[in-house]
């Protein structure tokens, strides 16, 4: 009996402990297995604060907004949720758009004169912005340059493109180049906002969609998507650049891109060795073709009386309020940035004998 007893306790001594140690291991089980899936407090507390804390708001859009000095008629229910469209991605895409701000600040200056100067309204810079955002793109058409121009187009109003230099890519003479084509489009149809959608489509093709449709308001035309969105697009940019703040973007004068000082070297005849000419000029190839990316060979072959203008950076410098981090490329050039002091100096360059000291400052 007594053993009897004992076996029977034996045996419920080593069920118990089993029973303990599958539950053991279920729960061991469940932690390995279901742990990844489970919040921990911690992530708890982070998605409640996200679903809080994080919020994606609607763009008010201005009351009023004018282009070239004609008013934009915002009371159209199209007209309205397209200016919208073009306002939410502009403003939502922030790393574009802070990248607009900070190149406007370096390129700006340059073509609000030539636009001045051709008599083109200061507004047409937002077109720049919106065709490259201020790079030297390349379209899937073939348009190149600040102004995306094609190659007719630019060959027509004056731009050389060989094997040697695309002027597309020279911000001051494509400038001058759009200037030519807008003040033309304007001729053509007495109106800005249909010279800069021309600008896009093409001064024949507007026209004829004009003709065909019986309509003169740019507003009121049916056009391909990418036209249709096109002035939408500049208006949006236009707005956002002059009011940053309004739209969250902030930023300090250090944050923000300027163009360096330069000289002018005039060439007049080839230069074989484009890298061996920019040591001579105290500076190295990739800082020279970053001030003339218009030079898109190796060598530059001079085939006419005209010659070129090379800019020759003065400084290598980056300028943050009153601080700054200077690599001199011409250790007596220490002048701040202002391109509009470049320097001339006439070169003959056949066989690259030039000095730094026939560059300096007189």
């Amino acid at each position: 009996m007594k053993a009897k007893m004992l076996n029977s306790l034996e045996f419920i001594f080593k069920f118990a402990l089993s029973v303990v140690i599958i539950l053991l291991i279920g729960i061991v089980w469940k932690y390995i297995v279901f742990a990844k899936t489970d919040l921990s407090t911690d992530d708890k507390e982070f998605k409640k604060e996200f679903n809080e804390n994080y919020s994606i708001y609607a763009v008010p859009l201005p009351d009023k907004l004018v282009f070239a000095g004609e008013e934009v008629p915002l009371e159209y229910y199209d007209v309205f949720e397209s200016l919208d469209r073009e306002f939410l991605v502009n403003t939502y895409w922030q790393s574009q758009t802070m990248l607009f701000i900070k190149r406007a600040n370096k390129y700006f200056p340059i073509i609000e004169k030539i636009l001045k100067k051709n008599g083109v309204p200061d507004d047409f810079k937002y077109l720049a912005l919106a065709e490259s955002g201020l790079t030297n793109a390349v379209s899937p058409a073939g348009a190149k340059g600040y102004w995306q121009l094609l190659e007719p187009t630019a060959k027509k109003y004056g731009l050389r493109i060989n094997k040697y230099v695309d002027e597309r890519y020279n911000l001051e003479k494509s400038t001058e180049a759009a200037c030519k084509y807008l003040k033309d489009a304007y001729k053509v149809f007495d109106n800005w906002t249909l010279a800069a959608a021309s600008y896009n489509v093409g001064m024949g093709a507007l026209k004829k969609s004009m003709e065909k449709q019986g309509e003169t308001s740019y507003y009121n035309l049916h056009l391909n998507k990418e036209t249709a969105r096109y002035v939408y697009r500049v208006l949006a940019i236009k707005y956002i650049l002059e009011n940053p703040e309004k739209f969250g973007f902030h930023f300090r004068k250090k944050d923000l891109y300027h163009y360096p000082a330069y000289k002018i070297v005039k060439v007049d005849s080839s230069i074989q060795d484009l890298s061996a000419f920019a040591h001579q000029m105290g500076t190295n190839l990739k800082v020279l073709k970053d001030l003339n990316p218009w030079l898109i060979s190796d060598k530059l072959i001079v085939t006419d009386s005209i010659g070129y203008e090379i800019k020759i950076p003065k400084t290598r410098m980056f300028f943050a309020e009153n601080k700054h981090r200077q690599i001199k490329i011409n250790s007596n050039d220490t002048t701040t940035s202002s391109s509009s002091n470049a320097e001339i100096n006439t070169v003959a360059s056949d066989s690259l004998s030039l000095t730094k000291d026939s560059l300096l400052m007189n």
